[in-house]
C-alpha cells in the first residue's frame, strides 16, 4: 500500500464520448476555447479541473517538480503554485503526475483485439495513444481494412494513430490478399490520424534501390511524413544505406552493438518487449550507461491481450526500467516526450501549459501504480477500473479464410534426403536458426518421433483458394503427443500455418479455422481440444477482451498438453511465416532462408 496521504477527489460521472473526444491538432482549437484558456491561466475565471499538490515529471528538464494543474476545454492551462480554481479539485497528496504514455510502434491487430476493447485494456495502465502499423489487416483487406480500423478506433479515450503501411506484400513472393503501393500509401497519408510510412521491411529493396520500394519513401518525404524502419541484424554498411535511404525509428534491435549503432546515426531505438519478443532486458545496459542519448523508447510490437491484463502495457516497461535504475523522469520523458516529438504530434507529452491534458496520475514510482488516468481532461481510468465507453464497437466481418479442396495428402512431406535444413524456433525471438537434422523416414516419407522434436509445418494460401501449399519442418515445439497447432494469424500474409505431427490432425486443424473464418485451433488424435474464433480478416475477434483472453488461456493450454514447452505457441507459430526477419522462414511457396534470399528445396 502506498504510504501517501489519503487524497480527496471530487466524484466525476462517467464521461460521455463527446467530452474526451477532441481536436486531433492545437490548430482545431477555436477562438473562444483559446482565449478562455488564456484567462483560465491567469486566473480571471475558473478552469474545468484542478489537480492539486501534485509531484510532476517535467520532460524537458528531466525534474520532478511540485506543482498543481488547471486544465479548461481539455487542455492544460496551467502548471505551477498559482492560486488558480476550478470547478473541479481532485487534492493528489503529492501523488505524482506524468504524460500519457505513448506506444510508439505496435500491431493493434496482434492485440486480438477490436479497438474498443483495446482501450479497456491499455488505457487504466496510463496509455493515451498508441500508433498501429495496421499491415496485418492490409494484407488481408488491403486499404478497405485499414479504413475500418481507422473507423473502429475514433471516438474512444485512446488516440490511435496509424501508419501507411509500406510492404503490403512484406516482400514480392509472398501471397497476400491485398497489395499497397504508390497510390494506395498517398491516400492513405491524408487521413488525419495517418502520421506516416510504417516500417519498411524490405531492405533488400532498399539496398538495389528498387523503384517500387524508393518511390514509396519518396512520397512520405515529400510529405513531410516520419518513416519508420524494420532492420534486425543490420549493422555497418548496410546500415548507414538503409538511413542514408530516410528511415528514422526501428525496433528490431535484439543486440547491443547493433542498438549502439542505430542510435549513433540517429535513428530512434523502440526498445521492444511484447508477448514474443523480448528485447529490453538485453538492451537495458545502453540505456542506464546513457549510451543511446535520448534516441530510444519503449514499444510492445506485438502483443496478447492476456499478457496485457496480466503485466500491464507500458507501465510494466517503465517499471522494469526504473527498477534497474534508470531515473524515473528519465525513463518517462522516453516514454512520452520523445515518442510524442519523433512523431510529430506536438500537442501531446508533457505536463505543460498549452498541452493536451492526457493525463497519468501514480502513487509511486519503484512499482508504477496508475492511481488516475485523463484524457482531454476527462476522468477515464481510476485504480484500474476502466470508465471510458463499455459497448464493443462493430465492423464489416466478410470470411476471408477461403482454402481449396483439402486432404491429408497435403500434409505429407517426402524430403530428398534423410538430413536436411529445419526452422528453429528460438524462444523469446522472432529470429530462428538453420538446422540441419537427420530425420526418421518411413518408406521416404517424414515420420513424427517425440524424441527428435521436428514437426511438420505447412503454409497454405487463403486469400484466393489457389491451391500453393509450403511445406517444412520445425523444430522446438516440443510435442510429446500427436496433434496439431493451426492459425489465420501468419505475419505478414497472414495465410493459413500449421504444424503438427501428423496429416490427419494438421487437416483437421485447418478445417476447424475454415469453419468459423480464422483464429487458432488445436487438435489431437482426431479430435478437436480448442479454437479461438477470429473472424475478422482472421485476425481480430469480435468478443470482449475477458472472453478472448479466457479463449486464448484455453488454445494455449491445449497446445501445452501436447507438451509444447513455449510460453507463447502462436505467437511463435505466427512469425514463422515472415520472410523478412532471418534466418529460415516458410511461406505459401515454401522454405525460404532470409539471409541468403533463395528459396530451399527439402
Amino acid at each position: 500500500m502506498s504510504d501517501l496521504p489519503e487524497a480527496h477527489t471530487q466524484r466525476f460521472a462517467t464521461p460521455n464520448t463527446a467530452d474526451f473526444l477532441s481536436p486531433s491538432s492545437p490548430s482545431e482549437v477555436n477562438l473562444a476555447q483559446l482565449q478562455r484558456r488564456i484567462r483560465v491561466a491567469l486566473g480571471q475565471e475558473p478552469g474545468d479541473l484542478l489537480l492539486a499538490n501534485a509531484q510532476i515529471v517535467n520532460v524537458f528538464t528531466a525534474r520532478i517538480e511540485q506543482a498543481s494543474i488547471v486544465i479548461a476545454d481539455g487542455w492544460i492551462a496551467g502548471v505551477g503554485q498559482e492560486k488558480w480554481s476550478a470547478k473541479a479539485v481532485v487534492e493528489l497528496g503529492r501523488r505524482f503526475v506524468v504524460p500519457g504514455l505513448i506506444d510508439s510502434h505496435m500491431h493493434l491487430e496482434s492485440t486480438l483485439l477490436l479497438p474498443s476493447e483495446l482501450a479497456r485494456l491499455v488505457v487504466p495502465h496510463g496509455t493515451t495513444a498508441i500508433i498501429s502499423d495496421s499491415h496485418e489487416i492490409g494484407n488481408v483487406l488491403g486499404v478497405t481494412g485499414i479504413d475500418r480500423l481507422i473507423e473502429a478506433s475514433s471516438d474512444l479515450p485512446l488516440d490511435v494513430f496509424f501508419m501507411a503501411s509500406s510492404c503490403v506484400p512484406a516482400t514480392a513472393w509472398e501471397d497476400a490478399g491485398a497489395a499497397i503501393g504508390v497510390r494506395e500509401i498517398e491516400e492513405l497519408l491524408v487521413r488525419p490520424r495517418v502520421l506516416g510510412l510504417a516500417e519498411v521491411m524490405d531492405m533488400p529493396a532498399v539496398w538495389n534501390g528498387a523503384s517500387y520500394m524508393l518511390e514509396k519513401i519518396l512520397v512520405a518525404q515529400r510529405a513531410g511524413r516520419v518513416i519508420d524502419g524494420h532492420a534486425p541484424n543490420v549493422t555497418g554498411a548496410p546500415l548507414q544505406a538503409y538511413a542514408a535511404a530516410g528511415m528514422r525509428a526501428d525496433h528490431e534491435s535484439a543486440t547491443v552493438e547493433e542498438a549502439r549503432q542505430k542510435a549513433r546515426l540517429g535513428i530512434l531505438v523502440q526498445i521492444r518487449d511484447g508477448s514474443i519478443a523480448h528485447n529490453l532486458d538485453t538492451l537495458l545496459p545502453l540505456i542506464r550507461g546513457g549510451e543511446l542519448g535520448d534516441r530510444w523508447t519503449l514499444v510492445t510490437d506485438d502483443i496478447l491481450p492476456d499478457d496485457l491484463r496480466r503485466w500491464g502495457h507500458l507501465d510494466n516497461l517503465l517499471r522494469r526500467v526504473m527498477q534497474a535504475g534508470v531515473a524515473p523522469e528519465i525513463a518517462i520523458r522516453q516514454a512520452t516526450w520523445v515518442p510524442a516529438q519523433h512523431y510529430r504530434l506536438n500537442d501531446r507529452g508533457a505536463v505543460a501549459p498549452g498541452y493536451r491534458a492526457d493525463l497519468v496520475v501514480v502513487d509511486d514510482f519503484n512499482e508504477f501504480r496508475v492511481w488516475q488516468v485523463y484524457k482531454n481532461g476527462q476522468l477515464v481510468a481510476q485504480e484500474g477500473q476502466y470508465l471510458g465507453p463499455q459497448e464493443v464497437q462493430r465492423v464489416t466481418a466478410e470470411n476471408t479464410v477461403h482454402l481449396p479442396p483439402l486432404d491429408e495428402n497435403a500434409f505429407r512431406l517426402r524430403p530428398q534426403n534423410a538430413t536436411c535444413p529445419v526452422i528453429g524456433v528460438i524462444p523469446g525471438q522472432l529470429l530462428t536458426r538453420r538446422e540441419h537434422r537427420s530425420l526418421h523416414l518411413q518408406d521416404g516419407e517424414w515420420v513424427f518421433t517425440p524424441e527428435q522434436d521436428v514437426a511438420l509445418i505447412a503454409s497454405i494460401e487463403r486469400h484466393r483458394a489457389s491451391g500453393k501449399i509450403g511445406l517444412g519442418l520445425v523444430s522446438g515445439f516440443g510435442f510429446r503427443r500427436h496433434g496439431a497447432l493451426a492459425s489465420s494469424v501468419a505475419h505478414d500474409s497472414h495465410n493459413v500455418i500449421v504444424t503438427g505431427t501428423n496429416a490427419r490432425d494438421m487437416l483437421l486443424a485447418v478445417q476447424a479455422l475454415a469453419e468459423v473464418g480464422g483464429g487458432f485451433a488445436v487438435v489431437s488424435e482426431g479430435r478437436l481440444l480448442q479454437r479461438l474464433p477470429l473472424p475478422f480478416g482472421g485476425l481480430l475477434s469480435l468478443d470482449r477482451a475477458e472472453t478472448v483472453c479466457q479463449q486464448l488461456n484455453a488454445v494455449r493450454q491445449a497446445a501445452q498438453s501436447l507438451g509444447c514447452p513455449l510460453p507463447c505457441p502462436f505467437g511463435t507459430l505466427s512469425f514463422l511465416a515472415l520472410p523478412v526477419i532471418p534466418e529460415l522462414k516458410l511461406t505459401a511457396r515454401g522454405v525460404f532462408d532470409v539471409l541468403r534470399q533463395e528459396w530451399i528445396k527439402l
